[in-house]
């Protein structure tokens, strides 16, 4: 045996990593799973059909259920609660457990719930006492009942993104790809007129518009990447936050005037959120829809980005 043990625990499975620590009264079924170098604290219940990766820590006073899987990294805080049924009865069970997946370096605060077949992405970070109903991006982080989006967090370190005001002083982003634009300005008695034209200050020829309006203000938009396509954003009423990020850096930029405009170019991903209720976000795309263009899968991205 690798791994450390306390006296007090019921370990049923051989499939426990090396350097692995199980303290008091945890108690681990036969068809459970545990990786290297993982952390189970004093009273945690792990079931048969359950996967966890290596590093991953579970403080005390968690149960993980049939259907759980944890990847490498991973921080479970105390009382966590994970659920796999979503209409329970007594002495019923289900032939088969959704799959409830919290992935690689995701973090859930304390006394957080977490419902069935939810997936915490990459790198998320779910705020103490949250009930989680439904999926949680890569580098989110989530707080509430229900559980929203309230920032992002920084590529490696445990912070906020940092967020920055749009505006034609502003020259350099942290995601150099990333570029503003401002327009210019006439204003009389009658009103504001702002504009652009390609060749000029647009960077590409548009080929498409769509405008996203009446969006709920804790809804998020956008969460994926293209590969040829570039974006030109400008909240031309209210104001909205665009989150950008190369696979190296990530920041967040607020849009709120419609004389500001944001480049964003092919293999940036980006979010939308933090809509304002009179917010509309016009986006001038650079070619018509193409569905294959499209990278919404953040590992996949990553995949693409690191080559």
């Amino acid at each position: 045996m690798t791994y450390k043990k306390h006296p007090t625990a019921i370990v049923e499975t051989e499939n426990i990593g090396a350097d692995t620590q199980v303290w008091a009264f945890v108690h681990i079924l036969p068809g459970a799973q545990i990786g290297a170098d993982c952390n189970l604290c004093d009273h945690v219940f792990v079931e048969d059909d359950v996967k966890v990766g290596d590093r991953v820590t579970v403080k005390s006073g968690v149960q993980l259920w049939d259907g759980v899987r944890i990847e490498d990294d991973v921080f479970i805080g105390p009382n966590v609660t994970f659920t796999n049924d979503p209409f329970p009865r007594s002495k019923q069970h289900l032939e088969e457990y959704v799959t409830t997946l919290i992935q690689k370096g995701a973090s859930i605060g304390a006394n957080a719930t977490i419902l069935p077949g939810v997936t915490v992405g990459q790198n998320a970070m779910v705020g103490a006492g949250s009930v989680v109903t439904k999926d949680v991006p890569p580098n989110a982080i989530v707080k509430g009942n229900p559980a929203r989006i309230v920032n992002y967090v920084l590529q490696s370190q445990g912070q906020n993104v940092q967020n920055i005001k749009a505006g034609p002083e502003l020259q350099d982003l942290p995601v150099s790809a990333v570029k503003f634009i401002e327009f210019p300005e006439k204003s009389d008695l009658r009103g504001n007129l702002t504009f652009a034209e390609t060749p000029g200050l647009l960077p590409f020829s548009p080929r498409r518009f769509f405008l996203i309006y009446d969006v709920p203000g804790k809804e998020v938009r956008g969460e994926h990447a293209h590969k040829e396509l570039h974006q030109f954003m400008i909240c031309i009423k209210g104001s909205c936050a665009v989150v950008v990020d190369d696979g190296n850096e990530r920041c967040e930029i607020d849009l709120d005037k419609p004389t500001l405009g944001l480049h964003v170019p092919p293999m940036i991903w980006a979010t939308q959120y933090k809509f304002t209720q009179d917010a509309v976000l016009l986006v001038l795309a650079s070619d018509i829809y193409k569905a294959d263009d499209y990278i919404r899968n953040y590992e996949e991205y990553l995949n693409l980005v690191s080559k």
